[in-house]
C-alpha cells in the first residue's frame, strides 16, 4: 500500500439483531394499551379568525397488544408524530390514528393530543384586547373500522352563587369555575364554537386584562346572573341540546368556592357511550 493512500472501510448492518418485541410471549394476558405517554411536538392549529396558533402539544399514543406478542415498537409511535404533517385538525388527526394502528399493526389505537389555544378577548368597556388561554384536548380512538373522535375544551369563567345573593344583605360569594365540555359531533366544530357556549351562559367570564370600569362592569355582570353548579351544566347540556353538530356530550363544572375549602362539582352526560 502507498503511503497516503486513504481506505475506507464499509460495515454492511448487521441484520442479525435479535427483536426482542416480536418474540413469544407465554403468559395468555393480552394488554389493553402500550405506548408512549407525555412526548411534547410542534403543531399548528387552525383558528376560526381565519389564521393559524403555533403551539406545543402534548401527546399520548397507545395500542392494544395481542396476548402472544412481548412487546410494541415504541420508537415507531415517535416515527408518526414527526413524519406526520404539523397541521393538525380533526381530519388530520383521524389521519394520523389510522397509520399509527396499521403500521404497528393493531386492533385498536389511541392519540390524545392536549395543547393550550389561545383566544384574543375584548374587554367590555375600555375595548382593550389581551389573551385567554384555554386547555384543550383531541382524543382519537380506532377499533377495526370504528373511528371516533372527541373534542374537550377546559372553559374557567366566574358563577356567582343565587343563594348567597338571596340571604345577604350586601353582596355574594363568586368563584372562578372550570367548565369542561367534551363533545362527540357528526361535523366540523370550532374550538371558539365550545368557548362561546360556555362563556354566554356562565355568571361571567373572564379576561386577561381588565381596567377599571371593565372591573366594575364584570363585577355587576356576574351579581345579575347568579348560577349554581347545577344550573352550569344545565344550561350549558340545553345550549348544547339544540347544536345538530352534536351527537354527545360530558358537560361539568368545578367551582372552586370563595368560602369553602373544598369544590362544589356536577356533571351531564349524554350519548357518549354509544
Amino acid at each position: 500500500m502507498n503511503k497516503g493512500t486513504n481506505v475506507t472501510t464499509t460495515t454492511a448492518p448487521d441484520t442479525s439483531i435479535a427483536d426482542v418485541q416480536n418474540s413469544e410471549d407465554t403468559r395468555q394476558l393480552a394488554i389493553n394499551k402500550v405506548g408512549i405517554k407525555d412526548i411534547r411536538h410542534p403543531v399548528r392549529i387552525l383558528d376560526r379568525s381565519g389564521g393559524e396558533q403555533h403551539t406545543i402539544a402534548n401527546f399520548n399514543m397507545y395500542v392494544n397488544l395481542p396476548h402472544n406478542f412481548k412487546g410494541t415498537h415504541m420508537s415507531r409511535f415517535v416515527e408518526i408524530l414527526n413524519q406526520h404533517e404539523r397541521e393538525i385538525s380533526v381530519q388530520s388527526f383521524k389521519h394520523m390514528l389510522a397509520e399509527m394502528t396499521q403500521r404497528l399493526e393493531a386492533e385498536s389505537g389511541h392519540i390524545e393530543m392536549s395543547f393550550p389555544y389561545f383566544v384574543n378577548k375584548t374587554a367590555p368597556v375600555s375595548g382593550v384586547q389581551s389573551l385567554l388561554d384555554y386547555d384543550v384536548t383531541f382524543l382519537g380512538a380506532s377499533t377495526g373500522d370504528q373511528h371516533a373522535t372527541t373534542l374537550k375544551v377546559v372553559v374557567p369563567v366566574t358563577s356567582l352563587c343565587p343563594c348567597s345573593k338571596k340571604i345577604s344583605e350586601r353582596g355574594a360569594h363568586n368563584q372562578r369555575s372550570h367548565v369542561t365540555v367534551t363533545i362527540k359531533t357528526n361535523e366540523f366544530v370550532w374550538i371558539e364554537d365550545i368557548i362561546d357556549a360556555v362563556e354566554k351562559i356562565a355568571s361571567c367570564e373572564l379576561y386577561g386584562l381588565l381596567k377599571r370600569p371593565d372591573e366594575k362592569f364584570v363585577t355587576e355582570r356576574a351579581y345579575d346572573n347568579p348560577k349554581f353548579v347545577e344550573d352550569m351544566v344545565r344550561d350549558i347540556a340545553a345550549a348544547l341540546n339544540e347544536d345538530k353538530r352534536i351527537d354527545g356530550y360530558i358537560v361539568e363544572s368545578e367551582n372552586f368556592e370563595s368560602i369553602h375549602n373544598h369544590s362544589a362539582y356536577a356533571l351531564i352526560e349524554k350519548n357518549m357511550s354509544a
